[in-house]
């Protein structure tokens, strides 16, 4: 009987075991380890819950951490243990590019399997307390979650990636020297970031819109109009001309000033340039059709850039 019981444990725990395919398990909080085992053995992990559950006997001292695990290879049930008791949990990369609204956040944590965009954005819009030492009068997280890559796992809340990326955020803004006119600068760096992929044209960017300001001209930022369109869920992925009436705070074209606040997650590149412009006369910008954009200081320069940049579309 001792021969066959060890026998028995041998294979249901040392004998490795291949699973079917990819496969994710999630361990909540609280599970018993008698559930634990029957999520392993339905899952094709391991080919006992008893012998897993003997295995776990003598080793009890080290408990099993809840979590998302995947098991994609070969391996026994004293390994599969021995991850559970580690903590090796699958983490979900997560890649915020520079530039992106919140919406595109949302939308990249709810095809990440992390949760819902829409729940996403409630707290986007609610838990400004997050930020409210540093930019009290914003009234969402937009320009707050800073773009990096980030690992999330399936057992931290979405108020726990947000808190991560705004503490991110906190940690580029000290090392910037980030700390006055906090709302007004991540304001002005969201626009340039979506203005330039270029960080090089970055502060020649922001040098315009401060000039601009500085006459009390408006700021004609395109990027803003697309914003005021994604708040109103009008947005169909391309701005025309009648978009520029939009009665919005955000239209840069009708209403003077900064929008109200930032329209995107600007990187560091941007904030910097929002915090150092360049010193110019520059007053216009257009895109020269190859990445970059020819700046002009009066209206009939600027208008000679516009046609040599329409130009430039219809060379073979």
């Amino acid at each position: 009987m001792i021969l066959a019981f060890g026998g028995w444990l041998a294979w249901g725990v040392l004998a490795p075991l291949t699973p079917p395919g990819q496969k994710f398990v999630l361990l909540r909080s609280g599970s018993t380890t008698r559930k634990i085992a029957a999520e392993l053995k339905a899952a094709g992990v391991i080919r006992s819950d008893k012998a897993f559950l003997v295995w776990h006997f003598f080793h009890r001292k080290r408990s099993l951490k809840a979590g998302e695990y995947l098991f994609d290879r070969p391996a026994s049930a004293a390994a599969v243990h021995d991850r559970l008791a580690r903590g090796d949990i699958y983490a979900h990369t997560v890649v915020i590019p520079e530039g992106y609204t919140m919406f595109d956040i949302a939308q990249a944590i709810e095809q990440s399997g992390l949760g819902s965009k829409d729940d996403f954005l409630k707290i986007a819009r609610s838990d400004t307390d997050l930020i409210h030492d540093l930019a009290p009068d914003a009234t969402t997280l937009e320009g707050y979650l800073f773009p990096d890559t980030y690992e999330f796992t399936r057992t931290q809340t979405l108020r726990d990636m947000v808190t991560m990326m705004v503490h991110h955020f906190r940690q580029v803004a000290n090392s910037v020297g980030l700390n006055a006119d906090v709302q007004q600068t991540v304001t002005m760096a969201s626009i340039v970031e979506k203005e330039t992929a270029a960080p090089q044209e970055r502060p020649l960017v922001a040098s315009v819109y401060y000039n601009r300001l500085s006459k009390r001209m408006a700021l004609d930022a395109d990027p803003s109009v697309i914003y005021a369109k994604l708040l109103a869920n009008t947005y169909q992925g391309a701005l025309h001309h009648d978009d520029l009436q939009i009665k919005s705070p955000y239209n840069t074209y009708r209403y003077p000033g900064l929008p109200p606040g930032p329209i995107a997650n600007p990187g560091k590149s941007s904030l910097e340039a929002a915090m150092h412009p360049a010193i110019s006369d520059y007053l216009y910008f257009v895109s020269d059709g190859n990445g970059h954009h020819r700046f002009a200081r009066s209206l009939e320069e600027h208008n000679r850039n516009v046609s040599a940049f329409r130009r430039s579309l219809h060379r073979p």
